[in-house]
């Protein structure tokens, strides 16, 4: 059995978000995303694989679509197959995101 710590994966950078793999298999990946404030996933759309972020610890700004929202620690965030997708800190306090995406592009 694999096992892994959010905790002990997230790593902060001055310069860029950080994505670090938690687990991949040929079929989907599970990233954890660390954002100083200000930083960002820009927006882009992957044709045939959906993704999710879930919020671990502070808030980002998720944007799928047309639609943009807050999300916080303990919500999560569909971005279907097809449709722009990207997240930004806007808050003044550090952000931890789970990333699952499937199937693997």
């Amino acid at each position: 059995m694999d096992i892994k710590s959010f905790q002990d994966t997230r790593r902060f950078g001055a310069d860029k978000m950080q994505k670090l793999n938690l687990f991949e298999t040929p079929r989907f990946f599970c990233d954890v995303y660390c954002l100083e404030p200000g930083q960002a996933q820009k927006p882009h759309a992957h044709e045939g694989a959906d993704k999710i972020y879930a919020v671990l610890e502070g808030a980002v700004e998720a944007s799928v679509g047309d639609e943009v929202a807050t999300v916080a620690a303990g919500q999560a965030v569909l971005a279907p197959a097809g449709l722009s997708h990207g997240i930004v800190n806007r808050s003044a306090a550090r952000a931890a995101v789970l990333v699952f995406m499937a199937p693997k592009p």
